[in-house]
C-alpha cells in the first residue's frame, strides 16, 4: 500500500506542474507561445483543480508520513520520493501564486546589471526595461537583506544571457538550501518522520519549488546556528545566525531563544534541546501571526515555523501543523476564484485559514470537558 501512495504522490507533483502553466502572465513575453489564459478565464474551474490537487497532495503526504512512522517506508525508498518529487516541481512555472521570484531576478539586475543600489533605486526607475511589464510592486526597493543579494549574484552572473535559464537557476539556488536544511534535520534528529514531515509537506514544497520562496535559505542558517550553538561553537554560530538575519529580518525574533541557552549556561541547567525547538517555532510563530501589521499572513511564512516543529519529533504537533498547512494553501482560492485581493477576498482567507482549526480546537476542548464533568 505505502509503494501506492508513493506513486500517487508523484503523479498528483506532475499534474500540478502541468497546471501551473495555466497561469503564465499574460505579459510574459519570454512564454507568450504557450500562454492560455485559462486561469483568468475559467476561475471556477481553476479553483476547484487547485483544490483538488492540494487536498490529493495532502492526503497522499499524511498516508506517506503515516507509513513512515509505523516504519513501512526505508530511508532509500524517502530519498527517491523527496528528489522524485523536487525534480518534478522544480520544472513547474513559478509564478502560479506569487510573483516574487520575478522580483528576485529583478532586483538582481538592478545590483548586477545596472549596476545601482537596490536600497535606493527602484526598478520602476528603469522605464524602458522589458521586466517591468511582469514584475509586480516595481515601485518598491529591495525587500530582503544584503546577504541574500550576494547570493543571487550566482544564478544572475551566470544565467543573465537567457531569462528562462536564469528563472529557473534562481529556484535551483533555493532548491539547493531546501536539501541543506533536510540534511540538518536528519543530522540533529536521525529520525525519518521528521524529515518526511518537513520534506514531503505540501505547504513546503509548493512554496519552495513552485513559489521559489528564499525563506528555506534564511531558516537554514538559523537551524545551522542553533546547531552549531548545541556544539558549543559559539563564534560560528552568531556568524550562521547573522547570515540568516541578512536574508530575512524575521529570524531577530530567536534571539529570546539565545538569551534562555545562555542563561540557562550560566545557572548551569541542563539543556533539554526539544523545549528550546520548541520555543523557537513559537517565537516564529508569533512573528508568523503578526505579520498582517507588514502586510497579510502569506502562506509560505509558515516555513519558518515547521522547521523547528520537525526537530521536536512531536507526532502531535506533527499533525496539528500539518492540518493548518493545508488550510493556509487554501487561502489561494478566493483570490483564484474572484481575481481581486479587495471587498470580500481578505475575510474569506482569514476564514479559510483559522475557522476551521479554531472550530477543531472547539470540539476537541468540548469533547475533553465532557469527559472531564463525566469522570
Amino acid at each position: 500500500m505505502s509503494r501506492i501512495y508513493n506513486l500517487l504522490f508523484i503523479i498528483t507533483s506532475i499534474f500540478l506542474t502541468v497546471f501551473s502553466y495555466s497561469f503564465i502572465d499574460p505579459n510574459l513575453s519570454y512564454l507568450n507561445s504557450i500562454y492560455t489564459g485559462f486561469s483568468l478565464n475559467q476561475r471556477l474551474i481553476t479553483s476547484l483543480l487547485f483544490f483538488i490537487i492540494i487536498s490529493a497532495m495532502f492526503f497522499f503526504y499524511f498516508m506517506v508520513c503515516k507509513q513512515t512512522y509505523k516504519n513501512k517506508i526505508k530511508a532509500g525508498t524517502i530519498k527517491k520520493i523527496v528528489l522524485g518529487v523536487s525534480l518534478i516541481l522544480i520544472f513547474s512555472y513559478p509564478a502560479m501564486v506569487s510573483y516574487d521570484i520575478f522580483n528576485y531576478t529583478t532586483t538582481a539586475k538592478v545590483l548586477f546589471g545596472y549596476r545601482e543600489n537596490p536600497y535606493i533605486v527602484m526598478p520602476i526607475e528603469f522605464t524602458n526595461d522589458e521586466f517591468l511589464s511582469y514584475t509586480h510592486a516595481a515601485n518598491k526597493t529591495a525587500l530582503y537583506g544584503p546577504f541574500w543579494l550576494i547570493l543571487t549574484a550566482v544564478p544572475y552572473v551566470l544565467a543573465s544571457w537567457n531569462f528562462i535559464i536564469m528563472l529557473f537557476s534562481f529556484k535551483l539556488l533555493i532548491a539547493l538550501f531546501y536539501f541543506l536544511i533536510l540534511f540538518m534535520i536528519w543530522k540533529i534528529t536521525k529520525n525519518k518522520i521528521s524529515v518526511v514531515f518537513f520534506a514531503l509537506n505540501p505547504l513546503v514544497l509548493f512554496e519552495t519549488f513552485v513559489g521559489g520562496h528564499n525563506d528555506v535559505v534564511m531558516m537554514f542558517f538559523a537551524l545551522l546556528s542553533i546547531y552549531l550553538l548545541s556544539k558549543k561553537k559559539i563564534i560560528f554560530s552568531a556568524v550562521s545566525f547573522f547570515l540568516s538575519v541578512m536574508v530575512k529580518f524575521a529570524t531577530l525574533f530567536l534571539i529570546p531563544v539565545y538569551i534562555y541557552l545562555f542563561w540557562l549556561k550560566f545557572r548551569g541547567k541542563i539543556i533539554i534541546w526539544e523545549k528550546v525547538y520548541l520555543l523557537s517555532a513559537l517565537l516564529m510563530f508569533l512573528i508568523f501571526l503578526l505579520s498582517p501589521l507588514r502586510e497579510e499572513i502569506y502562506p509560505w511564512y509558515f516555513i519558518w515555523v515547521l522547521v523547528f516543529i520537525s526537530l521536536t519529533k512531536n507526532i502531535k504537533y506533527f499533525i496539528l501543523t500539518g492540518v493548518f498547512s493545508f488550510f493556509l494553501m487554501l487561502r489561494y482560492m478566493p483570490f483564484m476564484y474572484l481575481g481581486n485581493h479587495f471587498g470580500i477576498t481578505p475575510y474569506l482567507k482569514i476564514g479559510i485559514t483559522f475557522g476551521p482549526l479554531l472550530f477543531i480546537i472547539g470540539i476537541l476542548a468540548y469533547l475533553s470537558l465532557f469527559k472531564y464533568k463525566r469522570e
